[in-house]
């Protein structure tokens, strides 16, 4: 909690002002000697109270005046909000190693599925792009909040040669220039990069390694002088399995050999599928201020992707709570006086 107007906390000085007061007219009141008649009717006369009840409305009324000497200085606490205007880019690794079926049935099936759950998780959020990369990197489907469209764009995906994650991030950062004037597109200047995170992020799931096209830390540097958090995860184990893809999953230039078609796949021969290369994931979330997830299963997969988005569409919003404060010293101060006035009044017996 921060305070707009910190000086005003020196209203706060009134309380020992108030207190010396009245010591000083308890004071003046003993020098003054009153003569009564009957000692029981004066007693008749006083509100019967405790000592420690009698100090109650004393205390509520400090308590007051401290909340609203609180208020005056216009506290500001932070509040979580989404962000109507937030842009996620899902870059998802086509390579021929998500026909891996160390994760049933495969990778790629796998990968596709916890992303369509994941985009709509997110309907009626934030806009959502579609990257895929193999050995080069394209934009499938521009930030949109259509997230039928998006599903639907998932359909079709196919496995190629190669592994291009620093291509397939700065054509991330382009689709999101397309739609955030705030975000500079590559080989433009990106200003300074003051003002905090853009409300942008990239989201970059692969299964292996870096083999071709720009370096992955060459690209995280052109994300992080965008202000844009790229969040990498790791998918896969590094137990041998066959490589399985259907039909519908390989492209048809030239074919990926070992990866099979129709079902039959070809195995790995006892090799490990391509290790994933978490050094350089991990300096990609470093450099742009993310995050890297490792997951070995569908599971550990979509788990993931639920906990990415609260990193980068909830901000902090300061909101004024001055009303609040001022409210509930005047409550206090009011009830304070009021128990003085009813404790106080007199009491004369019965006829």
């Amino acid at each position: 909690m921060s305070l707009s107007w910190p000086w005003a906390l020196l209203s706060i000085l009134v309380i020992p002002l108030i207190f010396a007061v009245r010591e000083w007219a308890r004071r003046r009141r003993r020098r003054a000697a009153v003569r009564v008649t009957s000692i029981a009717l004066v007693r008749s006369a006083l509100p019967g109270r405790t000592r420690w009840t009698r100090k109650i409305p004393a205390a509520l009324f400090v308590a007051g005046l401290a909340l609203l000497a609180l208020g005056a200085a216009r506290p500001q606490a932070p509040v979580p909000v989404p962000r109507t205007s937030a842009t996620i880019l899902l870059a998802l690794d086509t390579s021929g190693s998500m026909c891996s079926t160390d994760v049933a049935p495969n990778r790629l099936t796998a990968a596709r599925k916890a992303a369509a759950d994941f985009i709509e998780s997110q309907r009626g959020g934030p806009r959502i792009g579609l990257v895929t990369f193999a050995g080069t990197a394209g934009l499938l489907v521009p930030p949109t909040d259509d997230t039928d469209a998006l599903i639907e764009a998932m359909e079709n995906l196919t496995v190629s040669r190669g592994t291009a994650i620093g291509q397939a991030v700065l054509t991330s950062i382009d689709a999101i220039a397309e739609v955030d004037p705030s975000v500079a597109p590559t080989g433009a200047d990106p200003g300074n990069g003051g003002g905090g995170d853009a409300a942008a992020a990239i989201i970059v799931l692969t299964d292996g390694a870096n083999t071709q096209g720009v370096e992955p830390q060459t690209a995280a540097r052109e994300a992080a002088l965008r202000r844009v958090r790229v969040f990498p995860i790791g998918f896969g184990t590094t137990a041998p399995a066959p490589m399985v893809c259907d039909n519908s999953q390989v492209d048809g230039y030239g074919g990926l050999g070992g990866y099979g078609r129709g079902g039959r796949g070809g195995f790995d021969r006892g090799r490990n599928p391509r290790t994933i290369d978490e050094p350089a994931l991990e300096r990609i979330a470093r450099t742009t201020g993310g995050a890297y997830h490792r997951a070995e299963n569908a599971d550990q997969l979509q788990t993931a992707l639920k906990a990415l988005p609260s990193s980068f569409t909830v901000v902090d919003r300061r909101v004024d709570a001055s009303a609040v404060f001022a409210a509930a010293g005047g409550v206090l101060v009011t009830t304070a006086l009021s128990l003085t006035l009813w404790w106080n009044r007199p009491r004369f017996p019965a006829r």
